[in-house]
């Protein structure tokens, strides 16, 4: 079965789209006893879902892009069982970091992607007011972290990684809010108040490289949540330095626990991201671990 290798044009800042050829060239050089990849570039979602669903199950999909390139795939990927290889290309890459993949040149990563063996990692899902199913593998954002990535997918083109994400960080400190939640996991009330974020991590960073759970793995059969209480300005301003360099866990009013199951609720909406992409807002949202529930190529 030949494997896909599927370029999202628009990730990066719509740099992937410059690979598109180069990786052409790379393929026709490879030798002529091995399966030939096909080469698609899907200029949206929906067109993506239909090669995902039109090929056959548990076919080798690369993947060309960031965290968000992987998140807006990963129903079709689940549904039809595909092995997933990644080609880090994106503003992010906090998948790639935890796959072992982000020091790797493209041609380093193609190869991998394509030959290495597979492995399985757990996934999380999210049900938003009952009505709205979606899926995550490195993040779900609740709150301060939810508006901050939303703010960073307009940020300006030329930032990647951290750096755009710390500019969307201070951006919106001037507009910061706690949110009244509700928290449970695995049936057991931890947390009523006044939130900063509770946001639930598979990786151990987030955002681009930041540390939040340095202790995550992405095949323990948990996910993690860091659960920040009320905050100002000058506290969160602050704390920023901390959560960069992983010291923030221990600290007054942030807290992390393991969980398989968790449910946040509100008396008032707050934004939610998954993966850097945004879900809107919601008031109740549940969250569930899917162990070993993708094949992946990591190292």
């Amino acid at each position: 079965m030949a494997p896909l290798i599927l370029i999202n044009p628009h990730a990066a800042g719509g740099r992937a789209r410059q690979l598109l050829q180069p990786i052409r060239a790379w393929i026709r050089a490879l030798p002529p006893n091995c399966d030939t990849p096909q080469i698609l570039a899907p200029e949206n979602i929906d067109a993506a879902l239909d090669i995902l669903a039109q090929i056959p199950p548990q076919t080798r999909v690369v993947v060309v892009g960031g965290d968000g390139s992987l998140n807006r795939i990963l129903s079709g990927l689940l549904q039809g069982g595909h092995i997933v290889g990644l080609v880090p290309f994106g503003s992010g890459n906090d998948c790639a970091r935890a796959w072992g993949l982000h020091q790797m040149s493209w041609q380093q990563a193609l190869t991998h992607a394509l030959h290495a063996s597979s492995s399985a990692i757990d996934l999380g899902r999210v049900d938003l007011d009952h009505n709205r199913v979606h899926y995550f593998h490195s993040s779900l954002a609740v709150g301060f972290d939810a508006s901050v990535g939303n703010r960073a997918l307009a940020g300006p083109k030329f930032l990647r990684g951290l750096p755009r994400y710390l500019l969307a960080t201070l951006r919106e400190l001037a507009y910061l809010k706690n949110w009244p939640l509700r928290v449970e996991i695995d049936g057991l009330f931890i947390h009523e108040g006044a939130t900063l974020l509770a946001s639930a991590l598979n990786t151990p960073t987030y955002g681009g490289g930041m540390p939040a759970v340095p202790h995550a793995t992405i095949n323990d059969g948990q996910l993690n949540l860091l659960l920040g209480g009320a905050f100002n300005r000058l506290q969160t301003l602050l704390m920023l330095p901390q959560l960069l360099l992983g010291k923030h866990l221990g600290r007054p009013r942030i807290q992390s626990h393991s969980f398989e199951k968790a449910r946040i609720t509100s008396t008032m909406s707050f934004p939610v991201a998954a993966d850097g992409e945004t879900l809107g807002c919601a008031s109740d949202l549940q969250v569930t671990t899917l162990t070993n529930a993708l094949q992946v190529v990591k190292l």
